[in-house]
């Protein structure tokens, strides 16, 4: 078993992802593997079994090469401008509470998902005086302390579920996108239904090579985790803020036990000083954060 659990670390991979997508779905979680090592060590110390004992490093060593990067506290000062994004959640019962706490955060930029018709009045009043630049386009926003321009579409990608916009610093231009990709569903005969959210990561991922911009930064909600297969092609051009500068793993969601981070931020051309998640709202994500310079 130990030794199976270690090829699945180092071999997920190889999992195909034909018929039902549980390559991804493997990847999805692969963090929370690690917690059969113990329950193995507690099988071979009640064994005494020596072999098993130490057929266990493989295990260990495959998950410390995959996360231990992550467990320090690479956090340090001087940001320059700092970013929040947040799935404010559709079915949210306070978004005047969501946006009071986010305009308290003192974030320059507050990338928002999942905007409903009947909730976006209420936080552009709520954000509008901490922030007073901002564009909406369909469920994604964005508001800023500092100018903003170009706030089009993202590329090729969903009008209402994506935008681009720049913002101008003391410091140069910095491109920003804000992006909810689709949601996948887990089902006993469809498997990970991820296909849309795949498209849509590969759509981005060419946005963003074809952009020209020095500096990107990439604010929202992906729907998965830098470890799938699906977001390889942008994991290949953008850092992510919580790997580079994060203390743990960053979870975001459900916010209520998170067991995964779907909401991401990730740059291109600067440098991540700090990133953390953010106390929770009525949504069930928790807002994620980094600090920047350049």
């Amino acid at each position: 078993m130990a030794l199976l659990l270690g090829l699945l670390l180092c071999g997920h991979g190889w999992i195909p992802n034909a018929g039902g997508h549980l390559g991804s779905l493997v990847e999805t979680f692969l963090p929370w593997y690690g917690l059969a090592v113990p329950v193995l060590l507690v099988g071979a110390l009640c064994r005494r079994s020596v072999v098993a004992t130490v057929a266990l490093l493989v295990p260990v060593v495959a998950w410390l090469s995959l996360f231990g990067g992550l467990l320090p506290d690479k956090s340090g000062p001087g940001a320059q401008l700092t970013v929040v994004s947040h799935n404010v959640g559709a079915a949210n019962p306070d978004p005047a509470g969501t946006a009071r706490d986010l305009a308290g955060s003192g974030a320059d930029l507050v990338a928002l998902e999942e905007l409903t018709p009947q909730a976006t009045g209420t936080y552009q009043a709520g954000l509008a005086r901490a922030y007073p630049y901002h564009v909406v386009r369909g469920t994604v926003g964005l508001w800023s302390r500092l100018p903003l321009s170009d706030g089009g579409p993202a590329g090729a990608m969903d009008p209402s579920r994506a935008l681009r916009a720049t913002v101008r610093t003391d410091r140069g231009p910095l491109a920003v996108y804000v992006v909810h990709l689709w949601s996948v569903r887990v089902g006993p005969s469809e498997g990970f239904s991820a296909g849309v959210r795949d498209s849509g990561a590969a759509t981005l991922a060419e946005a963003v090579a074809a952009d020209r911009a020095e500096r990107v930064v990439v604010l929202g909600d992906l729907n998965g985790t830098p470890d799938d297969r699906a977001f390889a092609g942008l994991t290949a051009r953008l850092r992510s803020a919580q790997a580079v500068a994060g203390h743990g793993f960053g979870f975001s969601w459900p916010a209520t036990f998170p067991v995964a981070r779907i909401d991401q931020i990730l740059v291109r051309g600067v440098q991540p000083t700090r990133a953390w998640v953010l106390p929770g709202t009525g949504s069930d994500h928790l807002p994620v954060a980094a600090g920047l310079r350049w």
